[in-house]
């Protein structure tokens, strides 16, 4: 499984971003794909997720400001952020889960300026 990142950049505090990962490979195997990040000083942490169904979690800091979505069709996943805040600015990965193995994308930066 590849995944490749697109999105990020640069957006003011309120603001809004989109970011897409798009699978290849053995996407079959995929159960659930999901948004990681890692922000300055801390840990990298979930931020959202999505199953193959649809069913999906977010973390408590991006509920009801970011929404996760999946197109099975295009083997994409999106992360539309919304409400930014300075926060937000980190590294964000995208993730494929397949059984016991954890497939990662580039990082691809997001900044939130105050």
């Amino acid at each position: 499984v590849q995944l490749q990142a697109y999105g990020g950049g640069l957006a003011e505090a309120g603001g809004s971003l989109r970011l897409s990962c798009a699978a290849s490979g053995s996407i079959s195997i995929i159960a659930v794909m999901g948004w990681y990040r890692r922000v300055p000083g801390k840990q990298r942490e979930l931020v959202a997720h999505i199953t193959r169904a649809g069913s999906t979690h977010y973390a408590e800091s991006v509920k009801d400001r970011f929404a996760i979505s999946r197109d099975n069709a295009k083997n994409t996943v999106y992360l539309q952020m919304n409400s930014l805040k300075p926060e937000d600015t980190g590294v964000y990965y995208c993730n494929a889960e397949a059984g016991w193995t954890n497939f990662w994308g580039q990082g691809t930066l997001v900044t939130v300026s105050s």
